[in-house]
């Protein structure tokens, strides 16, 4: 390949690492002028709302753009829960007095491993539905967080030192993330005959600073230096301004697939309401053609005659198009039939209209009626006649 074209395709990595290189180097060197008092007192305050900030606005922005994505409502989400653990920090350190983490102690608490892996879990979870949609569910997620639950726990009842083993759970989570990047690229191999415009490097650069947040998370909890924290705040305002704007900025396959899913789900839809206007008019004029409501053994499936489906879509078809169920539907006309019958034979007995219009009996005609209309039908009649020679005196 051209060297050209080899840096045009990876434009982005070579963007990208040296610009992150820079932002890590510059912040540990501005670090070793920050004294351990001023940086927690003023600093670390100050970039914890800034980062705050940012988190709270990304999610905003990320929600009025997720265009009905799964995988940007899912950061959305990730960049809101990372704000109000900012804002709950904020709280516990500042005005409760509250000791959440004490970045300069020689060794990390089990409740600050803790904290530590729950943000790192937080922070898998966009990457591992950017690589397979739907796959991570609420169960699974749980299930991820159940094992450094038990370690913590274990951590704080058996005489044992379970720290570097809680420490290093996020790296299986890691791996577990890992093992979906080939089933990603096989997908995009699969479904696209060319990946000049698909970013398939960009998990490994957001990997890169995930892990560098992870180790100097570490060492600003194990190295008895407040400073070290400056680099993590900074790498966090990274994370979240470069990953929005990967998000909803880059090309993602899923998202071309998904806009033309929806195109041929609306064609589909256009067609289907074609097909069922059709069908509606079909039915229609066979009902009232052939009049099959005044078999009373007349069934659901009978509609088979004139619908090509089978039972379950005949049922959808009626409430989609009809608003109604079968009953509902075959009884409206048995009503229409028997108000033509009364209205054309006055002196015709009411056992005589429920059989001729279809129904089983007297009395369930009288029933169904009484329910469609709110009269019965010997006072339907009553009006009706009363109201028709009213109309034949007057002229």
């Amino acid at each position: 390949m051209p060297t050209h074209s080899l840096c045009q395709k990876y434009k982005d990595a070579i963007r990208f690492l040296p610009i992150l290189a820079a932002f890590v180097a510059t912040s540990i060197l501005l670090s070793r002028y920050i004294s351990d008092y001023y940086f927690d007192s003023v600093i670390a305050p100050v970039l914890i709302i800034c980062s705050t900030a940012i988190a709270l606005f990304c999610s905003w922005v990320t929600f009025r753009h997720a265009d009905g994505l799964r995988t940007r409502k899912v950061w959305g989400w990730t960049v809101l829960a990372w704000g109000i653990a900012n804002i709950a920090y904020l709280l516990c350190r500042f005005i409760s007095q509250v000791p959440v983490m004490n970045m300069g102690a020689y060794q990390l608490t089990t409740h600050e491993l803790f904290i530590g892996n729950l943000l790192g879990w937080l922070l898998l979870l966009y990457p591992t539905e950017a690589l397979r949609p739907g796959w991570m569910n609420l169960s699974r997620a749980l299930w991820q967080l159940i094992p450094i639950c038990v370690l913590v726990a274990l951590d704080y009842v058996v005489p044992l030192n379970l720290a570097p083993i809680i420490s290093l759970y996020p790296l299986v989570l890691l791996i577990l993330l890992i093992s979906h990047i080939r089933a990603y690229r096989i997908w995009c191999e699969e479904n696209f005959s060319t990946l000049d415009d698909i970013d398939v490097q960009w998990i490994v650069r957001y990997l890169i600073i995930i892990i560098l947040t992870g180790v100097v998370f570490l060492y600003i909890c194990m190295s008895h230096s407040h400073t070290r924290g400056f680099t993590q705040l900074w790498l966090v305002i990274f994370l979240f301004v470069y990953g929005t704007e990967q998000i909803l900025f880059r090309h993602d396959p899923w998202q071309m697939v998904h806009k033309l899913e929806k195109e041929e789900a609306d064609a589909e839809s256009a067609d289907n309401n074609e097909a069922n206007a059709t069908y509606r008019k079909v039915l229609e004029d066979w009902m009232k053609s052939k009049k099959p409501y005044l078999n009373t053994k007349f069934q659901l499936i009978d509609l088979q005659q004139v619908l090509p489906m089978n039972r379950t879509y005949l049922s959808r078809f009626l409430h989609n198009e009809f608003d109604c169920t079968f009953y509902q539907f075959v009884n409206r006309y048995r009503i229409d039939e028997a108000m033509q019958l009364m209205n054309e034979n006055r002196d015709m007995k009411l056992n005589e209209v429920s059989t001729r219009s279809g129904f089983s009996s007297p009395t369930v005609f009288t029933r169904i009626f009484t329910n469609f209309t709110g009269i019965k039908p010997r006072e339907w009649i009553q009006n009706k006649h009363s109201a028709l020679d009213k109309y034949n005196l007057d002229h």
